[in-house]
C-alpha cells in the first residue's frame, strides 16, 4: 500500500485529506508542520508528501528545500491559500512537484496524487513516456514515430528531467545543479545551449514542446 504524509497545521483539513485518501486506498499519516514531517521521514519511508506552505516551526518551502538538498526525490504536492505567481514560483524553486490553491477540490487532489505517484514510478523505472515519445534512461535513447535517436548524455538528462514533470517549471540553476552537479565550473548559459539543441531536435514533435518562462526557467508541456 502506498504511503502518504500530510503536513498541515489545520487539524480539520488534515483530517479531511486523510479521510479522503484513506478511502482511496492509501496509508496516510498527518503531522502539524514541516519539522514534524522531517522527523517522521527520518524514521519511515513515504511515497508522497502533501504539504501546506504556512506552518509553524518549518514551512512548506523549507520542508521541500531541505528534502531536495538532502537528495530526496519524493514527490511533493503543495497546498496553500496563496495563489500569487511569486508564491508558486518560490514553491517550484524550492523543489515541489505540483501546486493546489485552497479551497481544495478533494477529488482533484486524489487525481493529482495518482498522477504524481505514477510519474515517480516511471522515473524509478528509468523510462519516461509522453504520448508516442519514449525515453530510455539506460541507453540515452528517444524513440518517436520518426525513429530512434541517441542523445548526448547532458541533453538527454535535461529533457528526461523536465519530461518527468510536465508543466513543472525548472530554473536554469536547478537544472545546472541536478544535471551538471553543484561543483560544476560551467555557468547557466550552458543550460540555454542544451535547451536550444533539444528544441531543434524535437521542433516537430506532436507530443510535447519546451516552453520558456521568462525570468524563471523552462518547462515541458504536453501537446
Amino acid at each position: 500500500m502506498l504511503k502518504i504524509l500530510i503536513a498541515e497545521d489545520d487539524r480539520e483539513l488534515r483530517q479531511l485529506f486523510s479521510h479522503v485518501l484513506t478511502k482511496n486506498g492509501y496509508a496516510v499519516k498527518g503531522v502539524g508542520n514541516g519539522q514534524e514531517a522531517l522527523d517522521v521521514l527520518d524514521a519511515e519511508y513515504y511515497d508522497l508528501i502533501i504539504s501546506d506552505i504556512m506552518m509553524p516551526a518549518l514551512d512548506g518551502y523549507g520542508l521541500a528545500r531541505q528534502l531536495r538538498e538532502a537528495g530526496s526525490a519524493i514527490p511533493i504536492l503543495m497546498i496553500t491559500a496563496k495563489d500569487a505567481f511569486d508564491d508558486m514560483r518560490q514553491g517550484f524553486q524550492s523543489g515541489i512537484d505540483d501546486y493546489m490553491v485552497k479551497p481544495i477540490n478533494v477529488n482533484e487532489m486524489v487525481l493529482r496524487v495518482g498522477a504524481l505517484l505514477r510519474r515517480a514510478q516511471m522515473i524509478n523505472e528509468r523510462r519516461q513516456v509522453i504520448g508516442g515519445t519514449v525515453m530510455e534512461c539506460d541507453s540515452l535513447t528517444v524513440t518517436t514515430e520518426e525513429g530512434q535517436m541517441v542523445l548526448p548524455q547532458k541533453e538527454f538528462m535535461v529533457l528526461y528531467k523536465m519530461a518527468s514533470y510536465p508543466g513543472r517549471i525548472f530554473t536554469r540553476q536547478q537544472l545546472m545543479d541536478e544535471i551538471w552537479g553543484y561543483d560544476s565550473d560551467s555557468d547557466t548559459h550552458t543550460v540555454d545551449v542544451h535547451i536550444g539543441r533539444l528544441r531543434e531536435r524535437f521542433r516537430h514533435s506532436p507530443d510535447f514542446k519546451i516552453v520558456t518562462i521568462r525570468g524563471v526557467g523552462y518547462k515541458v508541456v504536453r501537446l
